[in-house]
């Protein structure tokens, strides 16, 4: 089980998107797609087949030939934004309790010896606006995994043996990801950027509140938000679909529906951030790490430009771009990238890179610089913008062909802003102009309020005369 814990998110998560990294390298490939990049929508709606039983579980089917396996996959719409600060880090807990011992499989080694009877390898993941469950198992086995879920999924008691046992597990991974020297450096940065909104956004959560947990608190997020009507069960693989809502409803069409979690307990707004703050952290590295972030758009409000930050990131990100050039290829940034991550509830927007102590605030300055130029005309060409496009699409389809990436890609897009924004997602991206670039850039980063985060070596803080203050008020200028 792991955690998307927060320096993940802020580097990678462009690649749990649609896979960045592999787009540059299949760019190659991309002159040879059968499918226009404006048609995707209609091959993946006659591939993706999806239902809804009476208790409101959505189940979703994607056929696929080939090897006689499929990934089985339980969605719940949980994760840090549920999370109150009195249950920061509990959702990660929660799943870590999923696999214990149940009404089905009272005994520890029980429910763990008809896992391997299945021939199933099992896992799940937490992250800010879902938790899912999943595991891959032959063809023929498919039913059997439902009911493997559906075990844990309503039968978990949530005994105070194993909650102390996991406990450790959880607090051990809390450890591990505290040593690294990037983590007071996202705690700090996270605390200002959110505000009272951190523990939602903070998927490892808090020492003292995962320290005092009790089995009546994983009561509580089951009852709260582990209903059908709050779920979505992905069946990806070589699988018939009429076979599978046939499955699905034998077992879990007698799961009770509940009540709109997200009435009972409303999520609150993100409080805008109103003004630029600084971070300094030193610690025993050798490079500076900068990250700088802002608040971007968040799915559902502002939609349209959540396809603009992506071709804008992936643009700013080619080796060959002005923005790489300008700022890599001087000597200035080590390397340096631009990130934006879909999220409903706000998504975050991120300059990271690497520079040296003397060399920190010339890489500054030219780094604003060159953000306010992305909004000058001609800074973003046609042949730029279709590229990435074109690696989007070519990456989507590489995802396409293993049911497991399939699986996990639609269970997030379904939890943080419904599956028709997967099926429409490499469309959009080919609509983008530079117009809509620029009043993305325009509208959420440049001249706009963010917090500046850096890392230092230890001791350069005052060598350089470096304050919070300073780092603060360097705002990008438009």
């Amino acid at each position: 089980m792991r955690v998307i814990n927060p320096r993940w998110r802020l580097v990678a998560s462009r690649s749990l998107r649609r896979g960045a990294a592999l787009a540059f390298a299949c760019s190659l490939a991309a002159p040879q797609l059968a499918t226009p990049l404006r048609a995707q929508r209609a091959e993946l709606e006659r591939t993706i087949r999806q239902r809804v039983l009476p208790n409101g579980l959505e189940v979703i089917v994607v056929p696929g030939g080939g090897v006689p396996i499929a990934t089985v996959e339980l969605v719940v719409r949980n994760g840090a934004f549920t999370q109150t600060p009195e249950y920061a880090g509990l959702a990660h807990l929660f799943e870590h309790m999923f696999f214990k011992a149940n009404d089905r499989y009272p005994r520890p080694d029980e429910f763990m010896d008809r896992a391997a009877s299945l021939g199933a390898a099992f896992n799940a993941t937490t992250r800010e606006e879902l938790v899912s469950y999943y595991l891959t198992v032959v063809a023929d086995s498919v039913e059997g995994g439902m009911q493997f879920l559906d075990a844990a999924l309503r039968g978990a008691q949530f005994r105070e043996d194993e909650l102390r046992r996991e406990k450790v597990v959880v607090l051990g991974e809390y450890d591990r990801a505290e040593s690294s020297p990037y983590f007071r450096l996202d705690e700090r940065i996270g605390h200002q950027l959110w505000g009272s909104f951190w523990s939602r956004k903070n998927t490892i959560g808090d020492r003292a509140v995962i320290t005092s947990v009790t089995p009546e608190q994983m009561r509580t997020i089951r009852d709260l938000y582990y209903i059908p009507n709050n779920s979505a069960l992905i069946v990806a693989g070589d699988v018939d679909p009429e076979r599978v809502f046939a499955s699905a409803e034998r077992t879990f069409g007698d799961w009770a529906r509940g009540e709109d979690p997200f009435k009972r307990s409303p999520i609150p707004t993100v409080e805008p951030l109103r003004e630029s703050r600084g971070v300094i952290v030193e610690e025993a590295v050798n490079a500076v790490t900068v990250q700088i972030q802002w608040h971007g758009p968040g799915a559902s409000a502002d939609q349209a430009a959540t396809f603009a930050a992506d071709v804008y990131s992936d643009v700013l990100n080619q080796p060959t771009s002005r923005f790489q050039r300008r700022l890599v290829e001087t000597g200035l940034w080590q390397g340096i990238g631009v990130n934006y991550y879909t999220l409903n509830h706000v998504g975050p927007i991120t300059v990271s890179g690497q520079t040296t102590p003397d060399k920190l605030r010339e890489a500054l300055k030219a780094l604003e610089t060159e953000l306010a130029a992305t909004l000058e005309p001609g800074y973003f060409t046609a042949e730029e913008l279709e590229s990435v496009k074109a690696n989007r699409a070519v990456t989507t389809a590489f995802g396409q062909e293993r049911a497991s990436e399939n699986a996990h890609t639609i269970g997030f897009w379904w939890s943080v802003i419904g599956l028709d924004y997967h099926l429409r997602y490499i469309d959009e991206m080919a609509k983008q102009t530079p117009r809509q670039l620029q009043d993305y850039a325009r509208r959420y980063i440049v001249g706009k309020p963010r917090i500046t985060g850096v890392m230092l070596p230890e001791g350069e803080k005052a060598r350089l005369k470096l304050t919070e203050q300073e780092l603060a008020g360097r705002g990008v200028t438009p």
